[in-house]
């Protein structure tokens, strides 16, 4: 059962209806069979999460039913997920948003820096929510004999779970040192590097496949590739660049886990050239958009050189995709489809352009100086 819910004061570019759909894809994604959806708008967040009034016709939905989880559309406080599990009488699992994220990436996590990332965020996802687990010891008052088994095992869980964070962030900073040592050897060849990025199932995979013959794994589905894969491919003007797909971004994406894949994303930011891949097909393309350039922003990649690359034309009239195009003139674009490989040709001469056009002012820089 998906819910979401609105909070009046916030202001956000998706309408609860768009992000519950994008949330019955990762529920989907994740196995799970979504049998309705329930919405709310409130003046202020509720300790429930929901309001009494749709807190009861939930109740009472679940009794027609009977479903057994209740996936939210934000990230909990652990008392709102406490408080809406209690008034299930602890019989309906309750799960965010951030948690349903982090069980699609657990499922996709392929290679070994992958699955530590994501054990990573989950351990730091877990560990402000430990009390909730505990909550019987609210109940006891403080002074000598109130340190029952409970506190005891609660003290004792966060200490692994701290050591497990502290083990996890230095085996990911050894790959750093890795990926960071391997980045500069590249850099010495002279190879530009061109990182593909944008929102999850954009076609960032099917595009890679399209432009150097790779097999890389491509799905209708989100999340399908977590882990970088780089690709050599040949410009028109016979060099080679390397092309590297990375994880694809959404909306409300747990810090948490921006974090744990620092390793990942240090690749796009020592890249020449940013390829922003955007499924301009999408009724929600300008806010997927706006979720990525935030992404950069935060992550201080605002000032690199960037191209739009707008894939799954086919799928849409292409009247509108040259007006959602020229809407977004701080970026050169180019119309693409990696399924049919249109523009693919277009795309290239775009990217050694754009290439040519950084070496040239790197050059100037170094002459002023």
């Amino acid at each position: 059962m998906l819910v979401g819910v609105g909070i009046k004061s916030r202001h956000s570019s998706w309408g609860i209806d768009d992000s519950l759909r994008e949330l019955a894809q990762l529920a989907s994604t994740a196995g799970a069979e979504v049998v309705g959806s329930i919405t709310q708008s409130l003046d202020a967040p509720s300790v429930t999460y929901l309001g009494k009034g749709k807190l009861e016709e939930l109740r009472e939905f679940q009794k027609l039913v009977e479903f057994d989880t209740i996936i939210c559309d934000d990230e909990l406080t652990p008392t709102q997920q406490r408080n809406l599990e209690h008034s299930f009488g602890n019989i309906v699992k309750v799960i965010d948003r951030t948690a349903l994220i982090l069980d699609v990436f657990a499922r996709h996590a392929q290679t070994h820096e992958g699955r530590l990332q994501v054990e990573l965020a989950q351990a730091e996802y877990l560990l402000p929510r430990l009390a909730g687990q505990w909550s019987h010891l609210e109940r006891l008052g403080g002074g000598i004999g109130t340190r029952g088994p409970g506190e005891s095992q609660i003290e004792t869980d966060r200490r692994l779970i701290n050591f497990r964070i502290n083990r996890l962030k230095n085996e990911l900073n050894k790959i750093r040192r890795h990926r960071a040592q391997h980045r500069l050897r590249r850099s010495r060849n002279g190879i530009p590097v061109v990182s593909l990025l944008g929102y999850t199932n954009a076609g960032k995979s099917s595009l890679l496949n399209s432009l150097s013959n790779a097999r890389v794994l491509s799905r209708d589905q989100l999340f399908s590739t977590l882990d970088p894969i780089t690709r050599k491919v040949r410009l028109p003007n016979g060099k080679y660049a390397l092309f590297t797909d990375t994880v694809g971004f959404i909306q409300k994406l747990p810090p948490a886990l921006i974090a744990a894949f620092r390793a990942t994303l240090e690749e796009v930011q020592d890249s020449t050239l940013l390829l922003h891949v955007i499924d301009i097909s999408h009724s929600n393309a300008g806010e997927q958009v706006e979720v990525v350039e935030k992404i950069v922003s935060d992550l201080n990649m605002s000032d690199k050189p960037r191209l739009l690359c707008m894939n799954k034309a086919d799928l849409l009239n292409p009247n509108v995709s040259r007006s959602f195009i020229e809407n977004n003139g701080e970026f050169r674009a180019v119309l693409t489809s990696a399924v049919y490989g249109l523009g693919l040709k277009e795309l290239l001469q775009a990217v050694e352009e754009s290439i040519d056009s950084i070496g040239s002012i790197e050059v100037d820089r170094r002459v002023r100086a």
